[in-house]
Order: C-alpha cells, then structure tokens, then sequence
C-alpha cells in the first residue's frame, strides 16, 4: 500500500555526550516521543561535525570516545510535533533543533497503519 501526505519533520543535532537525567540524551528523546505517541524517531550517528558550540564532534574508531554527532530525525503531523518542543526546551541544554514540511510517501505491507496527516488531495 502506497500513501502520500504533507507532515512535519524535526531533526535535533547534539553531541553523543549529552545526557538526560543520567541517560544519553538520544535515548531519552526517543523514550519521550513514544510516550507522547510519535509515528516514530530515529537516531542517526555522525562521523564528524560541528554545531553551536563550535567545537568539532567526531566518532573515532581508535578510541573510546563518545564524542560523536548525533541527529535525531521524527516525521509526524504539525500537532504532534507541537507537543513535542516545549519537552526538548527542557531536555537539550546545547544543540540545534531545524523544523520543516514534508512531503511524505509510506509504503506498508498492511493498511493497518498510523495515520500521520491527511491525504494529498
């Protein structure tokens, strides 16, 4: 089955360091937006890359640094999304949140899936 629709997408850029309350911050994005019921998140880890603190951030195999970027990526209605900003405000302390529209194509075996936004007319 094959939907299109318009939808909101929010990437969140930090560093693989950061923590909340005592987890990596990664994980606690992640844990928040399956509480609020996000379609759902996903983490990406960077090689090399810098943001406002301008200091360079880079994922090495020959230590054991966990100084990587990070940039988190969630697709979901403008609502959604809404709900979502007010609990990063308290969550990243130094990072880089970018919003946009998007056009969305999913592709699912079933149609028995989570509606994120109204059809394309």
């Amino acid at each position: 089955m094959k939907e299109q629709f318009q939808a909101r997408m929010l990437r969140i850029h930090f560093g693989e360091g950061d923590k909340w309350r005592g987890k990596p911050l990664y994980e606690a994005i992640v844990a928040k937006c399956k509480e609020l019921g996000m379609a759902g998140a996903i983490v990406y880890r960077g090689i090399e890359g810098y943001g406002s603190s301008t200091r360079i951030h880079h994922a090495s195999h020959w230590t054991l640094s966990r100084d990587a970027p990070i940039m988190l990526s969630i697709i979901d209605t403008e609502e959604q999304i809404s709900t979502l900003i007010p609990h990063l405000d308290a969550m990243v302390e130094e990072g880089l949140i970018a919003t946009s529209s998007v056009e969305v194509i999913r592709y699912s075996k079933s149609s028995v899936t989570r509606k994120i936004g109204a059809p394309l007319g």
